[in-house]
């Protein structure tokens, strides 16, 4: 019965998760599908699912019933009346539900939703390297890799056992069963590790709501990188005329009144790149979001000259999202789009909205670098 109710309830979380699968363009601009999220599962709230419940007979077909009472008789019904309020409704409420779902399973989905290709990482070759060890001893293998004292201990203890050894003449001469073989277990080292590093403009122009496009936004990237990395480093930058290294709490929680100067975060990102990441050894991923508003046509100089002889040799893709607000929008944007061709790997994405959130993420993880 146990094991019945078991595969039930696994089918109907398929069921769900194909839900999931089917909707996920909806869900990837919704901010309340990550708002439990533990170390490796999401909860996600689930509308419209038709739950396991009793149906009214509109036939008016005679049932059979079980206990005392007669017809008409009420059913659970405590002394006196109840003390709601308002007029009894003829509709079906909505049933939520909340089903967990793996990070690796997201990943999976929005690879396939948006058709996302592999990440080829830069650096060393291999994702990982499968690394053979040594950890045990069994009783069969080729015969370069026999272990000699355990096979001398076995044909001793045996030939002990049986009467058959002399210590005057102590000859042990193993047997085949007396064979001990090494015996290996293959571990998948970690060989490419990557690094992202995000950027915000948190300068007053930048609203609550831009902030949460962002934060959304990064969900996804995060939880796509780390489906192609087994260990990757997240690193947060906020900016408004000065920059600085933050935690990831005060990243998305941070507002400043001052103005902006987008360089002042590009210097911050190359100095960590720098001391801790080098090229050679880490698949770099920077991500700079902001509302397009520059301090001046000088600092966007300052910017495509960081970017152009320090920052894009050392990354993977540099990637710029230019989020609308209630402000407008700058134009930093077109400057990178000017500035740099298509080939090169800066790749820019413009955000009107959280429905736009969809299209952004397709936009700077669609080309597998």
């Amino acid at each position: 019965m146990g094991l019945k109710i078991e595969q039930d309830y696994n089918r109907f979380k398929n069921i769900v998760k194909g839900k999931i699968r089917k909707e996920l363009k909806e869900y990837i601009s919704r901010s309340e599908m990550f708002g439990k999220q533990g170390k490796d599962i999401v909860s996600i709230p689930v509308p419209q699912i038709d739950l396991p419940h009793f149906k009214f007979d509109h036939n008016e077909q005679k049932g059979v019933g079980q206990g005392e009472g007669e017809e008409g008789d009420v059913i659970g019904q405590a002394d006196g009346q109840g003390e709601g309020s308002g007029k009894a409704g003829d509709s079906p409420g909505d049933h939520i539900m909340e089903v967990e779902v793996s990070l690796d399973e997201l990943a999976e989905m929005l690879g396939e939703e948006l058709q996302l290709p592999k990440i080829e990482p830069k650096g060393r070759k291999n994702i990982t390297n499968l690394k053979d060890r040594y950890t045990s001893v069994r009783n069969v293998g080729p015969e370069s890799l026999r272990n000699f004292k355990r096979t001398f201990q076995q044909a001793l203890k045996r030939q002990i056992a049986s009467g058959t050894y002399n210590k005057a003449n102590p000859i042990v001469i193993p047997e085949r069963r007396d064979k001990r073989y090494k015996s290996w277990k293959t571990t998948k080292k970690p060989e490419a590790s990557a690094v992202i590093i995000y950027m915000m403009d948190v300068s007053g122009s930048m609203t609550e709501h831009q902030k949460e496009i962002v934060r959304i936004e990064s969900f996804w990237i995060d939880t796509w990188l780390r489906s192609q990395y087994k260990e990757i480093d997240s690193r947060y930058i906020i900016h408004d005329a000065e920059a600085r290294e933050v935690d990831r709490e005060t990243f998305y929680h941070t507002r400043e009144s001052g103005g902006t100067r987008i360089s002042s975060a590009y210097r911050v990102c190359l100095n960590i790149i720098n001391e801790h990441y080098p090229f050679e050894e880490w698949n770099v991923y920077p991500f700079h979001f902001s509302d397009g508003d520059n301090w001046s046509r000088d600092d966007d100089q300052n910017c495509i000259r960081l970017l152009e002889e320090e920052l894009l040799k050392r990354c993977n893709m540099f990637c710029y999202g230019q989020v609308e607000g209630i402000y407008g929008v700058g134009n930093f944007k077109q400057v990178l789009d000017e500035s740099f061709s298509i080939e090169q790997n800066l790749i820019t994405s413009e955000i009107e909205d959280k429905e736009g959130i969809y299209e952004s993420i397709k936009d700077f993880l669609g080309k597998g670098k």
